[in-house]
């Protein structure tokens, strides 16, 4: 088997910072960094975890003053031999202790090889892998934890467990195969249509998380929709904070989409302002409320937004919807429905109150919650919807009485399905198509 390349990248941002860290891996990488530093110990000499002050030395010149870390193999985070160099920040410093460690034998690492590294040495399964560019990408509170519960290992034990369940109920089923004479009868079949029937509620199960999964990871959809001049634009420029939508009393002022990401309770959104919707002959505010229509159709969260004074009687609110009632202040008294809450975008009066119904419609509200159960990401699903196919194929070619060969067939499908989410039956392209999304240096 041919010896892995020592790999070397800046593992921290490019640009101005206080410190900046470039990070070696593999079977020469105690020795490329004895090239460059010079300190009290070299990197073969020390201990595992230990931190040294030095110099980073290129052709006699000083590069950089730095401490350097050395974690052992396999006790480290891609299980090879790994040093970290922590300098001092900027971009042509911390160019220039790569270029020396470069020019000492790593070569360059391609983005996601550290992880790479670290799942194909057993120090995480493909989950885990997945959830470290999740939880380096999360844009809330709400995120970060469903990232670190992944990290943490939830959802590859929960997928170990139910191919250890398949895994059960295929032996069985190969114990028929083994003894052809027996056959399949009445009170074994009826057992294992029970186990196929309980993969199948298990698969079910993690299926259900994907919209939880969708939304930490890019945001709930929250649409705000309604007639023309009732405060859309006025609402957005609230929740933002600032004066992104242009505010005016002309009708269809707004004839585009207009998208913002903001993070509300600790939880990402991706927040719509629309066109208004009315009767118009311009092709142009057409096509506008053309495209509000299909950004409702797909919202996770709807806000319709009414005027208290002409739209007063319009306010029952749809499942995923929340009414907003504006310019309240013109109001006697606030309205006390359910799904409908009172404001003044001008002011912000009710603000609070919308949040904690926007919040309430989605099914994120508890950040407690998060990372209790499994979020699945859109390569799960592939791999569970084809999962659940196999088994649904399994159970009825029971039910049809098939030779239990072909039974088997179709749960060994389903267990390789499984496989592919933690990487238990990788395939090199998965691999490639996984990583190719991670930042170089991790």
């Amino acid at each position: 088997m041919q010896e892995a390349e020592t790999i070397a990248a800046l593992a921290t941002p490019v640009g101005a910072g206080a410190v900046a860290m470039v990070r070696i891996s593999g079977p020469q990488a105690l020795e490329v960094a004895d090239e460059v530093f010079r300190g009290k110990q070299t990197a073969g000499q020390m201990v595992s975890g230990r931190v040294v002050r030095g110099q980073i030395v290129r052709d006699g010149a000083v590069i950089d003053d730095v401490l350097l870390t050395v974690f052992r193999a396999p006790h480290s985070y891609t299980g090879e031999n790994v040093v970290e160099i922590s300098g001092h920040g900027g971009v042509v410093v911390a160019q220039g202790v790569l270029r020396a460690v470069l020019v000492s034998g790593a070569a360059s690492a391609p983005p996601g090889e550290f992880t790479r590294r670290a799942f194909l040495n057993g120090k995480m399964d493909l989950t885990q892998a997945e959830a470290v560019m999740d939880l380096i990408t999360a844009r809330g509170e709400a995120s970060a934890k469903a990232a670190a519960a992944q990290l943490e290992g939830r959802l590859g034990r929960e997928i170990d467990a139910l191919r250890e369940a398949t895994l059960m109920t295929l032996a069985h089923l190969e114990a028929f195969i083994d003894f052809p004479e027996e056959g399949i009868d009445p009170e074994s079949g009826q057992v294992l249509a029970g186990r196929i029937d309980n993969l199948l509620a298990r698969v079910q199960k993690l299926l259900s998380t994907a919209d939880e999964g969708r939304m930490l990871r890019e945001g709930v959809r929250l649409v705000i929709h309604g007639r023309p001049n009732v405060g859309k634009s006025s609402l957005l420029n609230l929740l933002l904070g600032y004066d992104r939508a242009m505010v005016s009393e002309i009708p269809g002022t707004t004839r585009d989409t207009i998208e913002e990401n903001l993070t509300l309770r600790g939880i990402p959104f991706r927040i719509v302002d629309t066109a208004g919707l009315r009767e118009s002959s311009d092709p142009l505010e057409q096509e506008g409320m053309r495209r509000t229509r299909s950004h409702v159709e797909q919202a996770d969260v709807v806000l319709r937004v009414v005027d208290s004074a002409a739209e007063a009687a319009q306010i029952e609110p749809a499942s995923r919807e929340v009414v907003v009632l504006n310019k309240i202040d013109l109001l006697s008294e606030s309205p006390r429905l359910s799904g409908v809450v009172g404001m003044c975008c001008l002011d912000g009066r009710g603000l609070e109150e919308l949040v904690e119904a926007v919040i309430g419609r989605t099914d994120l509200a508890s950040l407690d919650r998060l990372g209790e159960s499994a979020a699945v990401n859109e390569r799960h699903s592939q791999c569970l919807v084809a999962a659940r196919q196999y088994l649904e194929e399994s159970r009825s070619s029971l039910q049809r009485g098939d030779a239990p060969e072909l039974t088997a067939v179709e749960l060994r499908a389903a267990l390789a399905a499984m496989g592919e989410i933690t990487g238990a039956g990788d395939a090199e392209e998965i691999l490639d198509r996984i990583f190719a999304s991670f930042c170089i240096g991790k």
